[in-house]
């Protein structure tokens, strides 16, 4: 009986229920018309969204989480304008470039020293160390060279240079140590999100020892760790390079300076990298060219690795962490990284150690570098490369929130940017 009154139910319709009115001009009066398929047109209005996640990682996302976790009192116009600059852009690339390198290798000479106790070097060991070595000088010699551009005021810094636009006599010296190193723990902070937010203390030593030496390194200065004197001589001779140079502190250059006026085999086509169309590069300058001034999407298409540059942005989430899947054993860190490993390397914060597990991102493949043929062209090339742009929306509002929190008020060029 009840069963009976239920499907009743179920195929009840009321009258004025699934449709609706309209004034009909004919016979001037509402009709009601009825929708069949009104289940159907509701499937289409609330079809599934489809969310983005498969845009690749950008090096502004980067700064973005840099500049959001930054501190109030270094987030400044000037700041927040010379970090989305075109020459700025190459000069991070190079540092992310550069600290993937280095880690990579500190953990690979680590390793061999460790194997030092129970085997013996050949002649090929120190071939290979050579070849990193010079890696990594080239490497450095990428980033001093942005860095003499923002020091000299080149291309678009012409009005950050310590001595104003117009290279005036007296020098802004305090207002430009504020700034050096309001961009230098910016950078600091960006190749750390860059490199999956590993090794920090070991990033923020090489970096303080590349602008200021190991004589004015202030985070050395007030950790105390002495590295450099407990490295084995082979890490040093790969770590550091040859181009150090002990002098009295007055006339003390800073390891990035010193790798330009090194005495070295070098290809001086590293210096146009960025800036210049050169008429033919070997794999060598192709990779680090495209590392500096490549789009990030076209990455992995092109198999250059830096860092979580163009990677899925699905695979991190809003803070540029990773997020894992599934459980892990609890003897696996979430550093990727084990205990000590050797009584002889001790290269940094991290204590020279050995990757676990999958690592986030590929090591750095470097060409070779040939020096049989020097390439001498009839004319230096004058057809400059195109160079990257910040996006502009972003950087009008970071300097809206900068001039904010400084009390300033800033006359926005761009109105048609969106909040």
């Amino acid at each position: 009986m009840f069963e009976d009154d239920d499907e009743d139910d179920d195929e009840y319709e009321a009258l004025y229920e699934n449709g609706h009115w309209k004034w009909d001009d004919t016979i001037n009066q509402l009709v009601f018309e009825r929708q069949d398929d009104f289940a159907s047109q509701i499937k289409t209005i609330f079809a599934p969204i489809e969310f983005k996640d498969d845009l690749d990682l950008m090096e502004q996302d980067i700064k973005d989480v840099a500049l959001y976790t930054a501190p109030n009192t270094i987030l400044t116009p000037t700041v927040v304008s010379i970090l989305h600059m075109s020459t700025t852009d190459r000069f991070i690339r190079a540092l992310i470039l550069y600290f993937q390198y280095y880690l990579q290798t500190a953990d690979l000479m680590a390793q061999r020293m460790l194997e030092l106790e129970s085997k013996v070097r050949t002649a090929r060991s120190f071939k290979m160390e050579l070849e990193m070595r010079d890696n990594l000088e080239d490497l450095r010699l990428l980033v001093a060279k942005e860095y003499c551009t923002i020091i000299l005021g080149g291309a678009e810094l012409r009005k950050f240079h310590h001595m104003g636009p117009n290279k005036k006599i007296s020098s802004l010296s305090k207002k430009d140590a504020l700034v050096f190193e309001s961009v230098l723990r910016f950078c600091l902070q960006i190749v750390w999100l860059a490199l999956g937010r590993q090794s920090f203390n070991q990033i923020e030593l090489e970096i303080h020892r590349m602008f200021k030496s190991q004589l004015f390194n202030m985070i050395e200065h007030k950790m105390k760790t002495d590295y450099i004197a407990r490295m084995a001589p082979y890490e040093r001779f790969v770590l550091l390079g040859h181009c150090v140079q002990e002098k009295q502190k007055l006339n003390m250059l800073s390891p990035l300076l010193n790798e330009i006026l090194c005495h070295r085999p070098m290809d001086f086509r590293m210096f146009a990298l960025g800036t210049v169309k050169l008429p033919f590069s070997p794999p060598r300058l192709r990779f680090m060219e495209e590392a500096l001034s490549m789009n990030e999407r076209l990455f992995q298409k092109s198999g250059v690795t830096l860092g979580i540059l163009g990677m899925p942005r699905s695979r991190f989430d809003t803070m540029l962490r990773e997020i894992k899947l599934g459980s892990r054993s609890p003897t696996s860190s979430s550093s990727f990284r084990t205990k000590s490993m050797s009584r002889t390397s001790r290269v940094s914060m991290r204590k020279s150690t050995l990757a676990v597990g999958q690592k986030l991102y590929n090591d750095i493949d470097i060409p070779n570098k040939h020096y049989d043929k020097e390439w001498i062209p009839e004319e230096f090339p004058t057809q400059t490369a195109r160079p990257s742009v910040c996006n502009p929306v972003q950087r009008q509002r970071w300097m809206a929130r900068a001039s904010r929190l400084s009390g300033r008020h800033v006359v926005r060029k761009n109105r048609n940017i969106r909040h």
